[in-house]
């Protein structure tokens, strides 16, 4: 039965300490063990400080009033305090012999035993008597003159708490102790438990996600404030971005499906029809077109695998970058068929990996160049603390309401492909996405012409900024 219950006792705290809330109530039980211990033994400490001198001031008054008020007349009685019978007092002579006392004490030796035939002149202490049950505070001043004699002893002794008494008021403590605790850790699962009602709530609502699907949402609720209310609000916020996220996942397959499914087919059907050509045939212009798509295929590939590292946030080397360096090399490797002006500031330099913002030179290059009629312009500068790289056509420019929507992933818009039907949608989403990785952005801006891109980069020595 013992192991019965044992095992029972260990599984209950087991199951009580394996949760947040046990964990809490036990931490704060024991601390409140702790504060109460030395509490309840300060508190034992001042009362006997107090119970001691209150039995020693008691002594004390006795003796002086033994010694002030008692005439020669009284030592015929042998003197009694008329008031008291019970009284300990004892009248003792430099031999240790007793020769005065109170009918209590009467035919008792010395309550101080030898102390008192020593040369002392004041007894103050605790002593416990043989002839007596309990321990006494013993209180004695030397009378140089009295009814007794000379040098005599006057003592008083004043009862100290007993044993009983004590146990009984450690008793009463620990009950008070325990039922404080049990109060206390009561209290404390009570209160974590309401706490945590809204958090439970809230895995419950979170588990119901596989059967409402992620547009579920978690209700905050109505007694719920502060941290649990931001806490609700932070997982509905969190779900609303996995919900776009999933939004742009799937419209980034569909797109993706889409643009790889046109020229997936062309080329397979020019290959196709080469195959059924008969030997001779001119088939050299049909595996030029399929040629073309399968460099169109290349392309997506790699804006595809391009857009999936930035996504996940792939390290690659970072360095200082002049960027008037880069464009000038970036804008002789050009064609000369759209002339492209140039203003470039020396010394803009920035942190951020030269592949990369190359790539976005180039696509912003190829945006421009596809939209220009006559002529780009490319200009590098300083801007307070930012390196700014514009990149400027004279072609048709962008609606304000559609500069947004170009940087979406295989967005184009109707002018782009009709300029440009091979385009992937992907170059300006990557130039964007490079551009906010180095702590910067790309937006298009006002012109009065043509399509103004600006991108913004923190210089890399932002203490020569002006």
């Amino acid at each position: 039965m013992t192991t019965k219950w044992r095992e029972l006792g260990r599984r209950a705290w087991t199951r009580a300490t394996s949760t947040t809330r046990g964990r809490a109530t036990f931490v704060t039980v024991a601390a409140a063990a702790v504060v109460l211990f030395l509490l309840v033994s300060l508190l034992l400490l001042l009362g006997r400080d107090w119970t001691e001198n209150r039995v020693r001031a008691t002594s004390e008054r006795t003796v002086e009033r033994v010694i002030y008020d008692f005439t020669p007349a009284d030592r015929e009685q042998v003197f009694v305090p008329r008031e008291d019978e019970t009284a300990l007092i004892q009248v003792v002579n430099q031999d240790g012999e007793v020769v005065a006392a109170a009918p209590r004490l009467r035919g008792r030796p010395a309550l101080a035993g030898a102390d008192v035939t020593r040369a002392r002149l004041l007894i103050d202490g605790h002593y416990c008597p043989a002839h007596l049950n309990d321990c006494v505070w013993v209180f004695g001043l030397r009378v140089r003159n009295s009814p007794w004699g000379e040098g005599v002893m006057v003592m008083a002794a004043t009862p100290l708490p007993g044993a009983a008494t004590m146990w009984a008021l450690l008793a009463s403590i620990a009950l008070v102790t325990l039922a404080l605790l049990a109060l206390i850790a009561w209290w404390t699962w009570h209160t974590i438990g309401r706490v945590f009602v809204p958090v439970d709530q809230i895995r419950t609502q979170m588990a119901d996600f596989v059967a409402h699907g992620i547009g579920h949402r978690v209700p905050v609720p109505a007694e719920a404030s502060g941290p649990v209310r931001s806490l609700t609000e932070a997982v509905n916020a969190t779900l609303d971005q996995l919900e776009d996220a999933r939004v742009r996942e799937r419209r980034f397959v569909s797109d993706a499906s889409h643009d790889l499914r046109n020229p997936i087919a062309g080329l397979q059907m020019q290959l196709e029809l080469a195959l059924d050509e008969p030997d001779g045939a001119g088939w050299r212009p049909m595996v030029d077109s399929a040629l073309r798509d399968a460099r169109r295929l290349d392309d997506i590939v790699n804006d595809l695998l391009e857009l999936s590292r930035l996504d996940s946030r792939a390290p690659a080397a970072v360095e200082t970058v002049d960027l008037a360096e880069i464009a000038r090399r970036e804008i002789g490797r050009r064609s000369p068929r759209v002339p492209i002006e140039a203003r470039l500031e020396p010394g803009v330099t920035v942190r951020a990996n030269p592949v990369r913002l190359t790539r976005v030179l180039n696509n912003l290059l190829n945006n421009a160049k596809r939209h220009a009629e006559s002529r780009v312009e490319v200009t590098v500068a300083r801007s307070g603390a930012d390196a700014v790289l514009e990149v400027l056509d004279d072609g048709a420019g962008v609606p304000e309401e559609s500069r947004e929507r170009v940087f979406e992933r295989f967005s184009r818009l109707p002018d782009s492909r009709a300029r440009d039907p091979q385009g992937t949608g992907l170059g300006l989403p990557i130039a964007r996405e490079i551009a906010e990785i180095y702590g910067g952005s790309l937006r298009i801006a006002d012109s009065p012409r043509g399509a103004r891109f600006v991108l913004r980069l923190p210089l890399a020595d932002k203490g020569t900024a002006t």
